[in-house]
């Protein structure tokens, strides 16, 4: 009788043992490769440092890397010896290119800034292990397993509703004669210039959207899309389209001053992206503040620490800013802003929060766009669930609830899951209009 008890128990610590390691083996890690040796520290005299980006600072996206970068390595006593800037450089081979003869030319850091240009550092960063490769916006470090590849952004929405904050207020300005608080449809009908129907742009509009909602409840909001991140002639075309169907205030995700000139030339209202633009229309703009992180990665390397392989800035450490306000801006509207990111900063305030939209229309769209199928929601519309696609494996097959509630909050958790963002719902309240022609 007792062999066969022992025999039972054996074959269940099999059995239970197989299935841990199945368990073990479905569960993806972010566990760095483990032929890759802790770095060593580099003296800050032998340090060398580039940055590759897509454009060059007649884009306001790359000249906000760039400006970032010389002060960082200024911060950090690097002389301009020590660092390099190439610019200009598209989302193929050659940022593989020039990744690779920045290694070979003995730099142990490199930064790229561009979405495209993460496979070719990727790629880079497999070959040469001795090397640190970071890139930004990119959504695969988390997963790659590769321990000196790096990925980077930040809650960048959280200065994107500050905006729309400060354009809510705009509105209310403009059209509350009555000072009620209430102006109508028309009057509450804003534009956004957007590059590409990405989980970046759309994470971006949608929350400013909740931020002018916050103010205005019944705003609503048109998008376009350029299909480009840099397209000057067809951003001012496009916001100029979207002045001609009547909206009051206009809004971008695009790189040029196309948007910030059609505002500029119509007297309409501005919220740009990445710095001041316009000089009679500009209200605010929002901007990622890479400089935390350039030093935090070079501070890493100097001293022989592992970069993390997933970074996420926050407004509470200074990477997510608003700019000063422009002439534009309404009375009173710095003191309401701070008073917002007061309770950003503390999470009394959730940008994200389920109560504040609804999505409805989203349910219902069956476009390639559409994520129906991941969209669980109550009887008003709310979310209750929703599966993102966090964990990028190029299917754009939502694995990962992201409704989550704190605080006595449910919203949907963007930036828990990854740095880069994951929000590709098109929420109530938000149409997207046809393309700009543009015309030559």
């Amino acid at each position: 009788m007792f062999k066969k008890i022992l025999a039972l128990a054996l074959a269940l610590m099999m059995i239970l043992g197989c299935v841990a390691v199945l368990a073990s083996c479905g569960k993806k890690t972010d566990t760095p490769d483990n032929t890759v040796p802790d770095p060593d520290p580099v003296p800050l005299a032998e340090l060398k440092t580039a940055l590759i980006t897509l454009h060059g600072d007649q884009s306001t996206y790359d000249k906000n890397f760039i400006d970032a970068f010389k002060t960082a390595c200024a911060n950090k006593g690097l002389t301009t010896e020590q660092y390099s800037i190439v610019t200009d450089i598209p989302e193929g081979d050659q940022c593989y290119d020039k990744a690779a003869e920045f290694a070979d030319d003995g730099y142990q850091l490199v930064f790229a800034d561009s979405f495209g240009h993460e496979p070719y550092m990727l790629k880079a960063a497999k070959e040469f292990k001795s090397v640190q490769f970071c890139h930004a916006t990119g959504t695969q470090a988390h997963t790659a397993g590769v321990a000196n590849f790096h990925d980077a952004f930040a809650s960048i929405y959280e200065g994107r509703y500050l905006a729309g904050v400060a354009a809510g207020l705009k509105l209310l300005e403009m059209y509350d004669t009555d000072n009620d608080g209430a102006i109508t449809d028309d009057e509450a009908k804003i534009g956004y210039v957007g590059a590409w129907p990405y989980a970046e742009v759309i994470s971006g509009y949608t929350s400013f959207f909740l931020g002018v909602k916050s103010v205005v409840s019944n705003a609503t909001m048109q998008v376009r899309y350029t299909s480009s991140w840099y397209d000057e002639k067809a951003e001012k075309q496009t916001a100029l389209a979207l002045i001609d169907d009547g909206c009051k205030l206009i809004s971008q995700h695009a790189d040029s001053m196309g948007a910030p000139t059609a505002c500029e030339e119509r007297s309409i209202p501005n919220v740009s992206y990445n710095g001041a633009t316009g000089t009679n229309t500009f209200v605010i703009a929002s901007k990622i503040n890479w400089v935390p992180y350039f030093e935090y990665a070079i501070d890493c390397v100097i001293n022989g620490k592992k970069i993390s392989a997933d970074y996420t800035g926050t407004i509470g450490t200074d990477s997510v800013q608003i700019t000063a306000l422009g002439t534009a801006a309404a009375e009173g509207t710095q003191a309401k802003l701070d008073e917002v990111k007061a309770q950003l900063v503390s999470g009394a305030l959730k940008v994200f929060d389920c109560s504040k939209f609804t999505v409805k229309n989203a349910k219902a769209d069956t476009s390639a766009f559409s994520k129906a199928s991941f969209i669980t929601m109550d009887e008003e519309g709310h979310l209750t669930a929703y599966l993102a696609d966090v964990d990028d494996d190029g299917t754009y097959t939502g694995e990962t609830n992201v409704i989550k509630t704190e605080g006595g909050i449910t919203y949907f958790a963007e930036s828990d899951g990854r740095s880069a963002p994951y929000f590709d719902i098109i929420i109530d309240g938000i149409s997207i209009g046809a393309a700009v022609v543009v015309e030559e």
